[in-house]
Protein backbone atom coordinates (compact mmCIF):
# COMPACT_ATOMS: atom_id res chain seq x y z
CA UNK A 1 0.00 0.00 0.00
CA UNK A 2 1.45 3.72 -0.73
CA UNK A 3 -0.29 6.94 0.38
CA UNK A 4 0.41 9.64 -1.75
CA UNK A 5 0.03 14.06 -1.41
CA UNK A 6 0.60 16.31 -3.80
CA UNK A 7 1.93 19.88 -3.81
CA UNK A 8 3.10 22.53 -5.45
CA UNK A 9 -0.54 24.06 -6.84
CA UNK A 10 -1.38 27.63 -7.10
CA UNK A 11 -2.64 30.41 -9.42
CA UNK A 12 -0.36 31.55 -12.41
CA UNK A 13 -1.34 33.13 -15.37
CA UNK A 14 -1.26 32.22 -18.62
CA UNK A 15 2.23 30.95 -20.57
CA UNK A 16 3.52 30.50 -16.75
CA UNK A 17 5.24 27.24 -15.28
CA UNK A 18 4.69 25.42 -12.56
CA UNK A 19 6.13 21.96 -10.81
CA UNK A 20 4.11 19.58 -9.18
CA UNK A 21 5.31 17.38 -6.63
CA UNK A 22 3.96 13.90 -5.28
CA UNK A 23 5.45 12.46 -2.09
CA UNK A 24 4.91 8.63 -2.08
CA UNK A 25 4.87 6.75 1.27
CA UNK A 26 5.73 2.98 1.85
CA UNK A 27 8.96 0.72 0.59
CA UNK A 28 7.13 -0.41 -2.46
CA UNK A 29 7.00 3.54 -4.19
CA UNK A 30 8.97 2.73 -6.39
CA UNK A 31 7.15 -0.37 -7.53
CA UNK A 32 4.66 0.96 -8.89
CA UNK A 33 3.83 3.27 -12.40
CA UNK A 34 2.74 6.51 -11.19
CA UNK A 35 0.64 8.76 -13.26
CA UNK A 36 -0.72 12.42 -12.70
CA UNK A 37 -4.51 13.07 -13.93
CA UNK A 38 -6.95 16.24 -13.87
CA UNK A 39 -10.24 17.07 -13.00
CA UNK A 40 -11.90 20.65 -14.02
CA UNK A 41 -15.51 21.78 -12.33
CA UNK A 42 -18.04 19.77 -14.33
CA UNK A 43 -15.71 17.67 -16.18
CA UNK A 44 -14.76 13.83 -15.57
CA UNK A 45 -11.40 13.09 -14.22
CA UNK A 46 -8.93 12.77 -17.13
CA UNK A 47 -5.57 11.40 -17.95
CA UNK A 48 -2.29 13.66 -17.98
CA UNK A 49 0.53 11.60 -17.70
CA UNK A 50 2.14 8.61 -16.56
CA UNK A 51 5.45 7.34 -15.95
CA UNK A 52 7.11 3.55 -15.48
CA UNK A 53 8.71 2.14 -12.13
CA UNK A 54 11.86 2.89 -14.05
CA UNK A 55 11.61 6.79 -14.79
CA UNK A 56 12.45 6.00 -18.38
CA UNK A 57 9.04 5.24 -19.90
CA UNK A 58 6.48 7.95 -19.67
CA UNK A 59 3.66 8.72 -21.52
CA UNK A 60 1.41 11.91 -22.43
CA UNK A 61 -2.17 13.04 -23.22
CA UNK A 62 -1.77 14.84 -26.39
CA UNK A 63 -3.48 17.88 -24.99
CA UNK A 64 -0.27 18.44 -22.69
CA UNK A 65 2.01 16.50 -24.88
CA UNK A 66 5.06 19.46 -25.36
CA UNK A 67 4.32 21.12 -22.44
CA UNK A 68 4.47 18.58 -19.41
CA UNK A 69 7.23 16.46 -18.44
CA UNK A 70 6.68 13.88 -15.68
CA UNK A 71 10.14 12.65 -13.50
CA UNK A 72 10.07 10.66 -10.61
CA UNK A 73 13.18 10.51 -8.07
CA UNK A 74 12.65 6.64 -6.53
CA UNK A 75 15.10 7.63 -3.80
CA UNK A 76 13.23 10.08 -2.62
CA UNK A 77 9.46 8.78 -3.05
CA UNK A 78 8.48 11.32 -5.28
CA UNK A 79 7.02 12.28 -8.48
CA UNK A 80 7.25 15.74 -10.37
CA UNK A 81 4.93 17.39 -12.93
CA UNK A 82 6.98 20.11 -14.85
CA UNK A 83 4.07 22.20 -16.60
CA UNK A 84 5.15 24.93 -19.23
CA UNK A 85 3.30 27.02 -21.28
CA UNK A 86 0.31 26.84 -19.05
CA UNK A 87 -3.22 27.62 -20.82
CA UNK A 88 -6.40 28.60 -18.99
CA UNK A 89 -8.07 24.85 -20.11
CA UNK A 90 -5.39 23.31 -17.66
CA UNK A 91 -7.35 24.92 -15.03
CA UNK A 92 -8.40 22.01 -12.68
CA UNK A 93 -7.66 19.64 -9.54
CA UNK A 94 -4.61 17.59 -10.34
CA UNK A 95 -4.50 14.41 -8.42
CA UNK A 96 -1.57 12.03 -8.56
CA UNK A 97 -1.89 8.27 -8.44
CA UNK A 98 -0.20 4.55 -8.40
CA UNK A 99 -1.04 1.77 -10.01
CA UNK A 100 0.40 -1.79 -10.64
CA UNK A 101 0.13 -2.16 -14.33
CA UNK A 102 1.60 0.23 -17.24
CA UNK A 103 -0.37 -1.81 -19.73
CA UNK A 104 -3.37 0.36 -19.58
CA UNK A 105 -1.65 3.75 -17.62
CA UNK A 106 -3.85 6.32 -19.35
CA UNK A 107 -7.09 4.53 -17.57
CA UNK A 108 -7.78 5.88 -14.16
CA UNK A 109 -9.69 2.40 -12.95
CA UNK A 110 -6.38 1.22 -13.45
CA UNK A 111 -4.74 3.37 -10.47
CA UNK A 112 -5.64 1.74 -6.90
CA UNK A 113 -3.78 4.10 -4.81
CA UNK A 114 -5.00 8.13 -4.93
CA UNK A 115 -3.52 11.78 -3.63
CA UNK A 116 -6.26 14.30 -1.77
CA UNK A 117 -5.09 16.55 -4.85
CA UNK A 118 -3.85 20.02 -5.79
CA UNK A 119 -5.20 22.90 -7.65
CA UNK A 120 -4.26 24.68 -10.86
CA UNK A 121 -5.35 27.63 -11.46
CA UNK A 122 -4.13 29.45 -14.72
CA UNK A 123 -5.34 32.81 -15.50
CA UNK A 124 -5.97 34.29 -18.98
Amino acid sequence: QVQLAESGGGLVQAGGSLRLSCAGSGRTFSSYAMGWFRQAPGKEREFVSAVRWNGVNTYYADSVKGRFTISRDNAKNTVYLFMNSLKPEDTAIYYCAAATNWGDRGDRLEYAYWGQGTQVTVSS
